[in-house]
């Protein structure tokens, strides 16, 4: 019988709840600033995970940011092992997380053409 809830995503969502908070405390790096960390995937053999972020600069400050949080990734690991007991810390690999955006875009799409249908309507009931 499988498990719904695999130990593999019990350590994403610790390491993406533990990456949260030494992200926001311990981390002094201007270039960061407010990130929202969306998710982790760790590989099954936990040596390399992936962290999806998004951020609220615009897209020329989002270089900055993935520099960053691609320098801080060694102290970053360092801390989760003295947080998690786990055999082996995974390699951190920050990605942007662009599902937020293409969200936007699309529900921006859907309210113009609903808008145009309205207006299709209305001039064709006159």
């Amino acid at each position: 019988m499988p498990k719904d809830y695999s130990r593999t995503l019990r350590i994403a969502d610790q390491i993406q709840r533990e990456l949260a908070d030494l992200i926001r405390n311990e981390l002094k790096d201007p270039r960061i600033g407010m990130i929202t960390l969306t998710g982790v995937e760790v590989s099954q053999d936990y040596a390399h995970a992936k962290v999806f972020y998004t951020t609220l600069h615009n897209e020329s400050d989002n270089f900055l940011v993935q520099n960053g949080l691609e320098n801080a990734a060694g102290f970053l690991r360092t801390q989760l092992l003295h947080r998690l007991k786990l055999r082996v810390i995974p390699q951190l690999h920050f990605i942007y997380d662009e599902s937020i955006e293409r969200g936007v875009r699309l529900s921006q799409l859907i309210d113009e053409a609903v808008a145009s249908d309205r207006s299709e309507k209305e001039t064709d009931s006159t």
